[in-house]
């Protein structure tokens, strides 16, 4: 389906992106500074998930929807500053846990990284400016870019993930409650930062 050398081409390139620090790797960061290691890996699964989602709407053609569109990818996006501003807001307000209190489940961790990414319409217009410069248009376009979407979202799993676990394990072992309700304002300034800088996102022509 794809040619080796031209995979081979692709792993390094998809792994300096995934090492370049964005808002997929701040959110797990964040989320593992609030919530610890389970809930940032969780996280990292949402996002990558998200991810293959993007990659696929993009070779079934949304891209051309969204460039056609205007208002499409600012409606997309004005979801995600909302919802990142209410996330913020969860940080801000949320108590610092106390000792045998239950984790944040990991499945609202996850739904929290898919809706993160998912409405990033950045993520799609890169996807159609990486992607296709590797894919053969001579062969199936489909399964070639759920491949190459596949080799981003799990690099981007494992480093993201990595972060969160850092960054949770930093958090256990500021368990005092001054300690966790600094956590709960650093988190809380990230998916704020976070916000500002989708609703601040310029479309790409």
């Amino acid at each position: 389906m794809i040619d080796p050398l031209v995979l081979l081409a692709f792993l390094p390139a998809a792994l300096a992106l995934n090492l370049t620090p964005g808002a997929d790797m701040m959110f797990c960061l964040g989320q593992g500074l609030r919530s610890g290691p389970r809930a940032a890996v969780a996280a990292s699964a949402g996002i990558s998930a998200g991810s293959l989602v993007h990659v696929t709407l993009a070779a079934l053609g949304l891209g051309a929807a969204v460039a056609a569109l205007p208002w499409l990818f600012d409606a997309i996006r004005w979801i995600g500053v909302a919802y990142l501003l209410w996330l913020a807001l969860l940080s801000l307000r949320a108590r610092p846990a106390v000792a045998g209190a239950p984790p944040v489940p990991a499945r609202r961790a996850f739904r929290a990284g898919l809706v993160v990414n998912l409405t990033n319409p950045k993520v799609i217009l890169f996807v159609l400016a990486f992607i296709p410069q590797f894919v053969d248009p001579a062969r199936p376009v489909l399964p070639q870019f759920l491949i190459f979407g596949a080799v981003l979202a799990v690099g981007g799993f494992i480093i993201n993930a990595l972060v969160g676990i850092f960054a949770g394990g930093l958090g256990r072992r500021l368990a005092t409650e001054t300690a966790q309700t600094w956590l709960g304002r650093i988190s809380g300034a990230i998916f704020a930062l976070l916000a500002l800088r989708l609703a601040f996102l310029e479309r790409v022509t």
